[in-house]
C-alpha cells in the first residue's frame, strides 16, 4: 500500500471540514474520491500535503507518517500535488515552469522530460510562451507535468476537467491513463464519466466522512448508489 489515510480530522480556522476520512492508495492504481461539492474532497488533498494539516489521525506514506511534516518535505518524499486551480506561475515560461519542478537535470530526467513532451505536444509548441497566456486545457497539462516531472511516485490530482471543454477533458482523460503507467494517482473528479473511464477504486467523501468505497465497476453498475451520494442517475 504506496498510501494509507487513518481517519483523519482537519480544521479550517473554526470550521471542522474533515470529521474521520479513512482510506487506501495501492501502488500503480487511479483512486477516486467521489462526494458532492463541499464534502471535503479537496481539503483531504490538502491534508496529505500539509496545506491544512490534520489535527487528528494518521497519514502513512510507504509506511511512515507524514501527518506532521511541512510541506516541502511531504513533496520531498514524492508526493505531486497538482491543485484544483493548477497553480502555475503565470509569469515564467513554459519552459521555466519544468525547470523549477526538476530537482536534477541528470539523465533520467531529460529522458522524463522528453516523454511528457510527447504526452502533451502543446508544451512543446508553446515552450517559451508565458504560463499564463496558455489555455485553461494547457495549464492543466503544464500543472500535471509539473508534478510529474519532479521523481514523484505518487500524483495527487484535483478536479482536472473543471471548466474544460469536452474535447480537452478527453484529451487529459487519455494523459491520466498514460501517466498512471508511471505513477500511482489519487484522483478527485466532479464529472462522473472521467472517473469512472480512469478509476480503478473508489472512496465516497460525504459530510467530511469517508462512507463508502469499492472498485469502481461497483459505482458503475448501481444507479441508486450514485443517486444517493453523488445526485448522479
Amino acid at each position: 500500500m504506496l498510501l494509507k489515510v487513518e481517519n483523519i480530522e482537519t480544521y479550517i480556522e473554526q470550521y471542522h471540514i474533515l470529521q474521520g476520512i479513512s482510506f487506501e492508495a495501492r501502488k500503480g492504481e487511479v483512486t477516486v474520491l467521489l462526494g458532492r461539492n463541499g464534502a471535503g474532497k479537496t481539503t483531504t488533498l490538502r491534508s496529505i500535503m500539509g496545506l491544512n494539516p490534520a489535527s487528528k489521525g494518521k497519514i502513512l506514506f510507504n509506511n511512515q507518517e507524514i501527518q506532521t511534516l511541512p510541506t516541502y518535505e511531504i513533496a520531498k518524499r514524492g508526493i505531486g500535488y497538482v491543485p484544483e486551480n493548477q497553480g502555475i506561475f503565470s509569469g515564467l515560461t513554459v519552459e521555466e515552469n519544468m525547470k523549477v519542478a526538476m530537482q536534477n537535470n541528470n539523465k533520467e530526467t531529460m529522458d522524463k522530460l522528453e516523454w511528457i513532451l510527447t504526452l502533451f505536444p502543446d508544451l512543446k509548441k508553446f515552450w517559451k510562451k508565458a504560463g499564463g497566456t496558455l489555455s485553461g486545457g494547457q495549464k492543466q497539462m503544464l500543472s500535471m507535468a509539473r508534478a510529474f516531472i519532479g521523481n514523484n511516485e505518487l500524483l495527487l490530482i484535483d478536479e482536472p476537467s473543471k471548466g474544460l471543454a469536452p474535447i480537452v477533458v478527453e484529451g487529459v482523460m487519455n494523459a491520466i491513463q498514460e501517466l498512471k503507467k508511471e505513477a500511482t494517482i489519487i484522483l478527485v473528479e466532479q464529472n462522473f464519466m472521467m472517473a469512472s473511464t480512469i478509476g480503478d477504486y473508489f472512496y465516497i467523501v460525504d459530510d467530511g466522512r469517508t462512507v463508502l468505497d469499492g472498485e469502481m465497476s461497483l459505482l458503475k453498475e448501481d444507479k441508486m448508489l450514485r443517486q444517493k451520494y453523488l445526485g448522479i442517475a
